[in-house]
């Protein structure tokens, strides 16, 4: 893939739009039975008996598809070289079987590195929102970016 984007096209204020998913009752179940097996995320009337008011994806798998449209949306056509990690992440409401998702991401801010000649980190704020525009989760993470003409 070619990459587009290199530190110096990254400004604060740029926004990104990342894309759709729509999460399927199967893959919940599927990713509920590998990873968060708690029975809300397993079980459609042990999740409707639950705050959660339906069979809903564990918050992991909402973060997992969040992360999914950003490598394709973004990450994969850029001179991204990984995160630090994250720094704040909320689930702010359940994802539940049939919702579609959208993610748009927005630079914070972008700094040369000292410490790495020919890098950048910038800080990108992420938001994911269902099919009515609600927010479902949100989360800033670093990221570190070669220079235009840097080989790695």
């Amino acid at each position: 893939m070619m990459t587009r984007y290199f530190f110096e096209d990254l400004e604060p204020g740029q926004f990104f739009e990342l894309g759709t998913y729509t999460v399927t009752k199967a893959e919940i179940i599927e990713f509920a039975n590998e990873f968060d097996p708690q029975p809300f995320h397993l079980d459609e009337t042990a999740g409707k008996a639950s705050i959660l008011g339906g069979l809903a994806a564990s918050g992991w798998h909402t973060a997992s598809i969040t992360m999914r449209l950003l490598a394709l949306g973004f990450l994969n056509n850029s001179s991204c070289q990984g995160s630090p990690g994250v720094d704040k992440l909320v689930w702010r409401k359940p994802v539940l079987a049939g919702d579609t998702l959208a993610v748009r991401m927005e630079i914070t801010s972008a700094r040369l590195l000292k410490s790495r000649p020919g890098f950048g980190m910038i800080n990108m704020a992420l938001e994911t929102r269902n099919q009515t525009g609600a927010v479902v989760m949100t989360y800033n993470n670093p990221a570190m970016f070669t220079l235009r003409g840097e080989a790695v």
